[in-house]
């Protein structure tokens, strides 16, 4: 059997851990998983030989800079993880004829729409974090035709620094929660994420169709604010005794400024390849069982 080359950016990472745990068992895959501690995404030329040195079918880069707020000091250190490094691995793609998976931001909008946005809508980041990640999306689609970008948003899991273990450490730690009911998305566990990241790969390692390349919408389903998902993510875990104020943006200023309304529609996802991430819900509800 030929088995498929995939190597992985970020395998420390929420995505990147999932996508090494649920390939890890599968005879037809070859997994390659990197971190810093194997090459520094800094370093052009590393970032491109490590690509080259390893040949894989398809290269998944789950790493950037994530920190939103940390993003507005460190504009050159957000740039180079969100904008150069993906682009030095999509020519170092081009050059091995190697398919590439990337991933994107609900913040690339400025989030003053009023229903789901499509792939096709104008982009306009507000912050340092969504205009590098907008020129990751530029800088992957310039030089490589056989590539996936996935925006998603609201990522969490059981692991890592996320929203949902944030809330679950204060609800030790204080008797109520002020947390902020203007802003609407998507919530998505990353385990869901890397699940329709490998069917993306399974489609189109099976038969690639050259209208399948490009940008795509990849969120949990259903639309909730932070205060009501901090509700569930107490009521799941038991915390009942804890009160959630919902308070205003305004009463929580941010360095980065947060879109009010980030919710993508998946549709063109569901229609090219039949793929649904699961509801909020249900995958908050399978991450604290």
């Amino acid at each position: 059997m030929t088995k498929t080359k995939i190597l992985i950016f970020g395998k420390h990472g929420q995505v990147g851990g999932q996508l090494v745990a649920q390939l890890s068992g599968r005879e037809d895959i070859a997994v390659i998983a990197t971190d810093i501690e194997d090459v520094d995404l800094t370093d052009d030329r590393a970032t491109r030989q490590l690509v080259l040195d390893h040949g894989p079918d398809w290269v998944v880069n789950t790493s950037a800079h994530t920190a939103v707020d940390r993003a507005e000091e460190e504009q050159s250190l957000a740039r180079q993880l969100n904008a150069i490094a993906p682009g030095v691995i999509a020519k170092a793609c081009k050059e091995i004829d190697a398919a590439m998976v990337h991933y994107s931001t609900d913040y690339v909008f400025d989030g003053i729409a009023s229903a789901p946005y499509l792939e096709s809508d104008t982009t306009n980041p507000r912050s340092v974090y969504g205009k590098t990640k907008l020129e990751g999306e530029q800088a992957v689609f310039s030089v490589l035709e056989k590539a996936i970008i996935l925006r998603t948003a609201w990522v969490y899991s059981r692991n890592g620094k996320n929203f949902v273990n944030t809330m679950l450490r204060l609800a030790k730690e204080r008797d109520a929660l002020n947390v902020v009911c203007d802003q609407y998305g998507s919530p998505t566990l990353a385990d869901d994420l890397a699940a329709a990241t490998i069917a993306v790969i399974d489609q189109l390692t099976a038969g690639p169709v050259d209208d399948a390349w490009g940008l795509y919408h990849a969120t949990g389903s259903g639309v909730i604010n932070w205060s009501g998902f901090t509700e569930s993510i107490l009521k799941l875990s038991g915390h009942y005794g804890v009160v959630v104020n919902p308070i205003p943006s305004s009463e929580y200023p941010t360095p980065a400024p947060r879109p009010a309304y980030s919710v993508l529609s998946n549709e063109k996802l569901k229609k090219r390849f039949a793929i649904e991430l699961p509801h909020w819900q249900d995958a908050l509800e399978r991450c604290l069982s």
